[in-house]
């Protein structure tokens, strides 16, 4: 395999400079149309920490769903309406609204009658990010907020003062200030982001670093994917690229430089060995090939696709002027994020409950594995984050809890989420649970979440691991803190 040429960090360090303002976007007030979803509530604290003025609606805070957080932003000063397009009220807004908002919401609506400008969720990013002087964009289908989160804790330690955009909550940030850290608003030049290519608005940003973890099915086709990726890969200066993943290391050349990383690979420049791994942790040694160095790493976050987190960051702050050390460094204090393999506690009977983001067939997988690498029966609860999702990639999904979860261990799968619209629902949770079983694996189809709770509780013994996984729904961190708590 042909290996991208290594730059020298003198040509790819940048020089300490101001914060990123962007004052283009901060002169006018801002509606956000879901302000309290994953994507939404780190661009509104951005541009409030940036001295917009920020106002927003959510359908969660009008059905009473997370009601401490959106309570925390109106603490911050941000100003909150009900749904129903009330908070609209003049043209000099701009209403911050996903591509698959409804033209019937009430907001849209009344944007529309007072012709407000309108902007999508990446559209604002990419704004925000490319009018940054360094911007690191992280990309992949799998891992990309642990990976944004590792990078902004790295450079926030190594002195950079980062701004930070991620899809989850990042606990090193995590203050009584800032209960949902799912943004940094730092005052150097850096700007991290995870950035998406499910909507192909990848193709938007302009990175000085571009991050390639993984390829795979998931919104796309592979070809679409290919396309995409490697186009992100070459808007970039410098790109750091995971060359065991086989689809990523084939756009490995669309980069101009690259620096490699991997596990298995023995080509690349930064490689995991001598991997140790435990229940919650791992420890490994980080070798940089070009620089003849190695590096004892130690991670509280557990799994060996968590160490390919972790080269991924150290390649980015590596391409950014970091040395490999003070990352590695850096890295020890990590302690992971929210909704990724989240140990919500263990029961006096030793029943041990998790909490995570798992929702494609890659990120299922992954901790799946990670659980299945030490002893116990394992009992994944997997809430469906859509209807159309699941059509799309029920089949594969299947094919993965039944080929990880063997023997004792059972799935069980409620009906996918829905807050309101018209999408087909003709097809749920009782086809994939069909599949599982058909495969040779135990899967019960329990359709209220409710009662998936409680026969959880009366089949769980002590030793099990019970996973609660799922996606666009904060509620389901509640679930799995109720549902310890009928734990014996």
């Amino acid at each position: 395999m042909t290996q991208s040429h290594e730059p020298a960090l003198s040509d790819i360090a940048p020089a300490p400079a101001s914060a990123p303002a962007a004052p283009d976007l901060t002169g006018h007030p801002w509606f956000f149309c879901g302000i309290g979803g994953s994507g939404m509530l780190p661009l509104a604290l951005i541009l409030r920490g940036l001295g917009a003025e920020i106002a927003g609606s959510d359908r969660g805070r009008d059905q009473g769903r997370t009601p401490e957080k959106f309570a925390w932003l109106e603490e911050l000063g941000l100003t909150l309406h009900p749904q129903d397009g009330s908070g609209i009220v003049s043209a000099e807004q701009t209403l911050v609204a996903s591509a698959a908002v409804e033209d019937t919401v009430p907001e849209v609506v009344r944007a529309n009658e007072l012709g407000c400008a309108r902007m999508s969720r990446a559209q604002l990013l990419a704004a925000l990010f490319n009018a940054a002087p360094f911007g690191i964009a992280v990309g992949g289908t799998s891992g990309k907020s642990t990976v944004t989160g590792m990078i902004g804790w790295i450079m926030t330690q190594a002195g950079r003062d980062p701004t930070i955009m991620n899809g989850a909550v990042m606990k090193n940030f995590v203050s009584e200030d800032a209960p949902f850290a799912s943004a940094r608003v730092g005052q150097g030049e850096d700007f991290v982001s995870e950035v998406d290519e499910s909507d192909g608005s990848i193709a938007l940003y302009r990175p000085r670093v571009s991050v390639l973890l993984n390829v795979s099915l998931d919104h796309k086709s592979l070809e679409e994917l290919r396309k995409l990726f490697g186009d992100f890969l070459a808007a970039a200066e410098t790109a750091a690229v995971n060359l065991d993943d086989a689809e990523s290391a084939a756009l490995a050349h669309c980069a101009k430089y690259a620096v490699t990383f991997g596990i298995t690979n023995e080509h690349v420049r930064l490689r995991g060995s001598d991997i140790a791994e435990g229940p919650t942790s791992l420890s490994a040694t980080v070798r940089d090939r070009l620089e003849g160095t190695s590096h004892a790493l130690t991670l509280k976050v557990p799994g060996r696709h968590n160490l390919y987190n972790a080269l991924a960051a150290i390649a980015a702050c590596l391409a950014a002027g970091v040395p490999v050390a003070r990352s590695v460094e850096a890295l020890a204090s990590f302690t992971g994020l929210a909704r990724r393999f989240d140990v919500v506690g263990t029961s006096s009977a030793g029943i041990t409950v998790i909490d995570d983001f798992g929702h494609n067939p890659d990120k299922v997988s992954a901790t799946l594995s990670t659980l299945k690498a030490h002893p116990g029966r394992v009992i994944a609860f997997f809430q469906p984050h859509g209807y159309g999702p699941l059509r799309q990639m029920g089949h594969e999904l299947a094919r993965v809890m039944a080929r990880k979860l063997t023997g004792e261990d059972i799935s069980i799968l409620c009906d996918p989420v829905y807050f309101g619209g018209t999408v087909d629902r003709s097809q749920g949770s009782e086809r994939i649970v069909q599949m599982i079983r058909e495969a040779g694996s135990q899967a019960e189809h329990v359709p209220l979440r409710e009662d998936c709770a409680a026969r959880i509780a009366e089949i769980a013994r002590p030793g099990d691991r019970i996973v609660v996984m799922g996606a666009r729904d904060d509620t389901l961190s509640h679930f799995a803190a109720d549902l310890l708590a009928r734990l014996p």
